[in-house]
């Protein structure tokens, strides 16, 4: 925990001191979770429809799986209090004193986008590098300490494996029935 913290307050004493880097880590850690997901819903848009679509369906099952189920279900037996709660921090976004541990944000887009890796390696470290951008950025604007997104990388990578060795076959085989059915009417 020692090194969590110290970690934490290495990236975290950066904050408040230029106004662009503010800028940089509040827009990460913010808003360019929306950007990924509306590249997501692009795909959708995409020539090669049905493998696209299968990638669509299996991340969005992995983003549920990663934040809602499983994120929920450890910060409902362990608590962990937010950096800002615990220790004077160079607080740069407001933020509610909720569980901090793991990162929601960080297990949803690295659902996200270990899943499009697993489909498409170049857009996937896209995704991936925009997924730690945030992750390293929620460390900086002071509301996760980095045990908790690395934990949240975990749960995303997990999610995403599991979507992929698992759901992959039965989405295939559902986007071809529905698709088929739509072809007789």
């Amino acid at each position: 925990m020692f090194l969590d913290l110290y970690l934490f307050q290495e990236i975290n004493k950066f904050a408040n001191k230029w106004l662009l880097l503010d800028i940089l880590g509040i827009f990460f850690a913010k808003y360019s979770g929306y950007i990924l997901v509306v590249l997501l819903f692009s795909f959708l848009l995409l020539k090669n429809k049905n493998n696209y679509r299968v990638m669509f369906v299996q991340a969005i099952c992995s983003a549920i799986l990663s934040r809602l189920f499983i994120v929920e279900i450890i910060r409902f037996i362990y608590f962990r209090n937010r950096p800002f709660v615990d220790w004077p921090v160079n607080l740069v976004l407001k933020h509610e004193a909720s569980a901090s541990f793991p990162s929601g944000h960080a297990s949803l887009y690295f659902a996200i986008a270990f899943t499009i890796f697993f489909f498409n390696k170049k857009i996937g470290c896209v995704f991936l590098i925009t997924s730690f951008l945030i992750g390293l950025a929620r460390i900086f604007v002071g509301v996760h300490y980095p045990l908790d997104i690395l934990a949240g990388i975990a749960i995303g990578l997990f999610s995403a494996w599991i979507g992929n060795k698992y759901l992959r076959k039965y989405i295939y085989t559902l986007n071809k029935k529905i698709f088929a059915l739509g072809k007789e009417n």
